[in-house]
């Protein structure tokens, strides 16, 4: 079995309490682990790509605080799941965005393509 598979669930936030945190709170630290095309078309600002089957390998060079809370991202909520173990077995304060990038886009909020 691959470490990356979406089994489980996570502790996650949902997209408006994520719009309004990162309205007040610069600390947040976006992790998105859809495919680099997914990322292309559209993210949260600020956002690292680091896309899900190799995000064990790249975790070292996305540079993240492991003071500061990191909040996980993918299309539906599937693919974070094994991201925000991952984080949190490495010392993270880690939640999943609830729904993922379509509940972010239902929402209406801002997403960027830089």
């Amino acid at each position: 079995m691959f470490w990356w598979w979406p089994f489980g669930k996570a502790p996650e936030v949902e997209a408006r309490t994520l719009r309004e945190q990162l309205r007040k709170d610069r600390r947040i630290q976006l992790v998105d682990v859809r495919s680099a095309g997914e990322f292309a078309q559209g993210h949260i600002k600020g956002a690292k790509s680091a896309p899900i089957q190799s995000l064990k390998k790249t975790l070292p060079n996305l540079n993240l605080d492991p003071a500061r809370p990191v909040i996980v991202v993918c299309q539906t909520a599937h693919r974070s799941v094994p991201g925000v173990r991952l984080l949190r077995q490495q010392g993270f304060d880690a939640q999943q965005l609830g729904g993922g990038m379509n509940a972010w886009r239902a929402a209406g909020f801002p997403e960027t393509k830089k």
